[in-house]
Order: structure tokens, then C-alpha cells, then sequence
């Protein structure tokens, strides 16, 4: 008669078994390793962002250089009080900017709005022919598109100034607000409409109470992207502005053609900072916009 296993060699012996694993566990496994190598795609996704983040930490990085120049000469904040006690007609054309982008990307997207709810619900002559037109600024270059603002404008005796350029702002980004509304219509269940309908709404309380809160999430995203297109522009900002209107790429240019003032760069990290912060405080928001989807 043998001898009774030691329990420590029994313990040894049972974590030496393997045990039968699941088809499920094995597939996690796979894709856990495959995981861990590194593919073309991954990659190529690697060097684009790169490409696009490495000029920014550039700026930030000169932004805190005490000399002028490409060389660094040591770590200093000069340029920021600069930037902030002796630029004030750095603010005040960012100022305008804002007027302007903000009270465009207003304007735009509630044409752009009504504009895409009235071709996608009620059918009309020549409902296809505004389709097509309202893409053309889309596709033709901006230099186009200031040139004839500003022929237009002389044409009908409108002086150059921050009207025209936020009439020109509110045109350009009038029909990319049409098209992302139009794309969020094309997803909108009817339905809900008919049971307002049922419910007794009319078709003023159906709009208000129904369509725009149900596509409110594709008209926030034009609203923000109509501000972000305003603030950026330069070219037909440049044909359609006139004394006094300055905005920020303008000042900026003027600066560039005298040479890359290192004041620039601190009010690209300042702007840089103010978006993180702001995308930061407002990710809950953003989470529920895109949740509600």
C-alpha cells in the first residue's frame, strides 16, 4: 500500500493541470495579442499625430523663449506680459473676431436650420436646384467667393466693415450648417411626428417641441463648427473688411510680414489652453450630446 501524497505536492500538482478553457477566453487571448503588435495602421495613425501636434509644442516651446529668434537664449516670460499689457490691438481685433464668428455661426445656423427642415420636410418646385446651389460655396475657392462679396458690396454702395464681413461669414458657413442638419434629418424618424400630430400639436408646437429637440445634437455641432470656420478665415475676411475691422488672422498677417513676432506664439498656447479647458469643463455636456444621438 502506497503512501498518502504530501499536500503541498497535491497543491503542485493540481496548478500544474491544465484546465479546459472556454472558445470565448481563447478569442479575448487572440485578440489581446494581436492587440500588442504593431500594425500599418496603427502606424500611420502614430506619424499623423506627430505631424499635427509637434508645430504646436514648437510654438509653446519658443513661446517661453527670451530671445526673438529660433535660438533658445533661456526660459522666459517676457512675451506674455507682452501679450497681455502691451497688445492692445492684438485683443481688440480678437475681439472682433469673436463678435463675428459668434454672431455669424448664430445666424447661419438658424437659416441653415429652418433651410433643411423646410427642404426635407415639404416637396416644391426646384427643391433639387436649392439642394445643388447651396453647395456651391462649399466647393468654390474662397478667393472666389470674396472677390464677388466685394463686388457686390460696391455694387449695392455698403461700406466695408464688420457688417460686411459678418455677412460674408454668415453666407460661407451657411450651407456646411445646411448640410450637417440636412445629414441629421436623413436619420429622423417620422413617426414622432405623426404622434405629435395624434396629440394634438400643431405644426409650429411639432417643430418647436419635436424636430429641433430631436436634431439638436447635428445643430450644436454646425453651430460650433460655423464658429470655428469664422474665427480662422482669412481670405475673403481680407476682401471684405475695411478700417476698424480687423480681425485676428489679419493682425496676425500684418505682424508675419515684419517677422514672426514671439508674441504670437504665446497667444497660440493661450488659445490652446483656453480650448483644453474649455473641451475639459464641457465633457459631460459633450457626452450627453453625443449619448443623445
Amino acid at each position: 500500500m502506497s503512501a498518502p501524497a504530501n499536500p503541498y505536492q497535491q497543491f503542485l500538482s493540481r496548478l500544474s493541470k491544465k484546465r479546459p478553457t472556454s472558445e470565448s477566453s481563447r478569442h479575448a487571448r487572440r485578440a489581446y495579442q494581436n492587440k500588442k503588435r504593431v500594425s500599418l495602421s496603427t502606424t500611420v495613425m502614430a506619424l499623423c499625430v506627430v505631424f499635427l501636434f509637434l508645430p504646436l509644442a514648437v510654438i509653446v516651446f519658443y513661446s517661453f523663449n527670451e530671445a526673438k529668434g529660433m535660438v533658445w537664449t533661456g526660459f522666459s516670460l517676457g512675451w506674455y506680459e507682452r501679450l497681455f499689457l502691451g497688445s492692445e490691438k492684438l485683443w481688440t481685433s480678437f475681439g472682433n473676431s469673436l463678435v463675428i464668428a459668434f454672431a455669424s455661426a448664430f445666424v447661419s445656423t438658424v437659416l441653415g436650420t429652418l433651410a433643411s427642415i423646410g427642404v426635407n420636410w415639404y416637396r416644391f418646385r426646384f427643391r433639387a436646384y436649392i439642394q445643388t446651389i447651396s453647395f456651391l460655396p462649399m466647393v468654390l475657392p474662397e478667393v472666389i467667393i470674396g472677390i464677388s462679396m466685394l463686388i457686390f458690396f460696391s455694387a449695392v454702395n455698403i461700406p466695408l466693415g464688420m457688417t460686411t464681413i459678418f455677412i460674408a461669414h454668415t453666407t460661407f458657413c451657411l450651407p456646411f450648417v445646411f448640410l450637417m442638419v440636412l445629414a441629421r434629418l436623413d436619420e429622423f424618424d417620422f413617426s414622432i411626428i405623426e404622434a405629435s400630430r395624434d396629440l394634438g400639436a400643431n405644426e409650429q408646437q411639432t417643430l418647436f417641441k419635436v424636430i429641433i429637440p430631436a436634431i439638436m445634437p447635428g445643430i450644436l455641432s454646425a453651430f460650433l463648427m460655423s464658429v470655428t470656420m469664422s474665427l480662422e478665415d482669412f481670405v475673403i475676411t481680407f476682401f471684405v473688411s475695411g478700417p476698424g475691422s480687423t480681425t485676428l488672422p489679419l493682425y496676425v498677417f500684418s505682424m508675419v510680414r515684419y517677422g514672426i513676432s514671439p508674441v504670437i506664439n504665446a497667444l497660440s498656447f493661450v488659445m490652446i489652453l483656453g480650448t483644453m479647458l474649455i473641451a475639459f469643463f464641457l465633457k459631460d455636456f459633450l457626452k450627453n450630446i453625443a449619448a443623445s444621438k
